[in-house]
């Protein structure tokens, strides 16, 4: 027997590792990560692996890409950090200004930029600004939130309050205030869904009357005759992660924006996974079997379907509320941000919003939060050739080309009868397992089905992590098509291994 290696025994005496049962790591030898190159890791072992979930959805170009290396040496050269309490920088303002001009593309709205170090801080930003907001315009003395079942916002005290994961969230009860939750279009198990399973993404084939906009409407009216109308509704647009990667139906994101909007609620979109072209291309879709081509009875106003306009400036959009040409009071950002090198986040907002907290010092109107690493100028050097990289023809064909691929080859996966639902938004997808796909059956959480897959993937040389039963692919925009094939072979492989 392989003696273990001595990173990893470093690693079982000292590391706690996130969302992991310790007393299961500590059975095993741990894959230990020393380098990567394009969507491809190397470990001390010498072993090579696809990086099929983009290093926790994180890496968007692939590992060592040569023009972020340069940016990251280029500012080493000249310093790595220093505050942003009292002083500015220069990539922080740079990147600060190219941030609103890829938001809005072009368009009057999200004005200011506020950094910090990952997604759960930059849900925390908004959320306090959203609160305070709504107290200093008169909204309201106790701001409520409404965020989707199943939420998940990060992990910072605020950010788990506007969550509904009990597995993550319960534990913390006691430490959270009450928001609201309301019905997400989870269309492969939705109560009202009338349609019999088919092989097919359930959003294509489902059956029902749009109740789900009709719950998310009457849940603002009945907030609104308590008196305290909520402050903002959050959500993650086109696609909830955590969740169990929870797609939208077209449509569904302009429509819901258009209820909050109606009744002075602000938006505050999670794009914390979807930002940075992770959303792809919208692929033309059978205009009868979404949102945006049905009048919605319920609500006695037209879903809001994507204008012309819209559809052509979504082949270069950056974020997925530029999809359905969502405007929100609060874009949050991060994972992708730096191209996966770095911990950095933002928390974009309107000039009203940085309005309400300008006064006169006695006043103590100051936004009091803040980061050490707040703008850090490595981070924001690399997330500066990023956007060079995103924004280039050269990176457009490509995401395209990738995303045609990937749907080719996960049309495969159909033919097994544990695959019952496939959910991709552009280059991210998640596969549901499932016992019988006629019956929809699920496993139990304690059968570790999407565990024992993707430790059978792993022995392949593909690594990405499950939700539940739910298989994640989340490719880095380098992934050539040999690569793809292998990462979904490797699944298709390990379903039939594993379950």
């Amino acid at each position: 027997m392989t003696a273990m290696h001595k990173l990893a025994e470093l690693d079982h005496q000292y590391v706690w590792h996130p969302f992991t049962q310790m007393r299961d790591w500590l059975k095993r030898e741990p894959i230990v990560i020393v380098s990567g190159k394009g969507a491809v890791l190397r470990d001390a072992r010498n072993r090579e692996y696809l990086d099929a979930n983009a290093s926790i959805w994180t890496n968007l170009h692939g590992h060592g890409h040569p023009q972020i290396n340069a940016a990251v040496r280029k500012q080493l050269g000249k310093i790595a950090h220093s505050s942003a309490l009292g002083f500015a920088n220069e990539p922080a303002s740079l990147l600060a200004n190219r941030l609103v001009s890829v938001a809005g593309q072009g368009k009057p709205g999200l004005a200011k930029v506020f950094f910090s170090d990952d997604g759960s801080t930059a849900m925390e930003v908004a959320l306090k600004l959203a609160y305070v907001h709504a107290q200093r315009t008169g909204r309201a003395k106790r701001p409520r939130f409404l965020s989707l079942q199943g939420a998940y916002h990060g992990d910072t005290v605020g950010a788990v309050g506007l969550g509904h994961i009990d597995l993550f969230h319960k534990t913390y009860a006691g430490l959270l205030f009450k928001t609201d939750q309301v019905m997400a279009p989870y269309c492969y198990r939705c109560p009202f869904n009338r349609a019999k399973p088919e092989r097919a993404d359930a959003r294509e084939y489902r059956k029902c009357n749009h109740e789900c906009i009709d719950l998310i409407e009457k849940r603002f009216a009945v907030q609104k005759r308590k008196g305290n109308p909520y402050a903002a509704f959050v959500i993650e647009p086109l696609m909830q992660g955590a969740a169990g990667m929870i797609p939208q139906p077209r449509g569904w994101l302009g429509r819901v924006a258009e209820i909050a909007r109606s009744e002075g609620a602000q938006l505050i979109a999670d794009e914390v996974m979807t930002g940075f072209g992770r959303t792809g291309i919208p692929a033309r879709q059978n205009q009868s079997r979404n949102f945006a081509a049905m009048p919605d009875a319920h609500a006695g106003l037209e879903l809001c379907a994507p204008s012309a306009t819209t559809a052509a400036i979504s082949s270069r959009s950056l974020f997925a509320c530029q999809h359905e040409g969502v405007q929100p009071d609060y874009l949050c950002v991060a994972k992708g941000l730096t191209g996966g090198y770095l911990p950095m986040a933002a928390t974009l907002t309107t000039q009203a919003v940085f309005d309400a907290f300008l006064g006169d010092y006695s006043e103590f109107k100051t936004f009091f939060h803040g980061h050490s690493f707040t703008g850090n100028q490595l981070g924001a050097a690399a997330a500066l050739a990023s956007l060079n990289v995103l924004q280039s023809g050269a990176s457009l064909r490509a995401r395209q080309r990738l995303q045609q691929t990937f749907t080719e080859q996960l049309q495969s996966l159909w033919s097994l009868p544990q695959v019952g639902d496939i959910r991709q938004v552009g280059l991210m997808a998640g596969i549901e397992l499932v016992k019988d796909w006629r019956t929809r059956a699920p496993f139990k959480l304690r059968e570790q089905a999407g565990i024992r897959v993707c430790e059978a993937m792993g022995r392949r040389g593909v690594l990405t992590r499950p939700i539940g039963n739910v298989i994640v692919l989340m490719p880095p925009y380098c992934m050539t098509a040999a690569q793809v094939a292998r990462m979904v072979g490797a699944l298709h492989e390990s379903i039939g291994e594993a379950l």
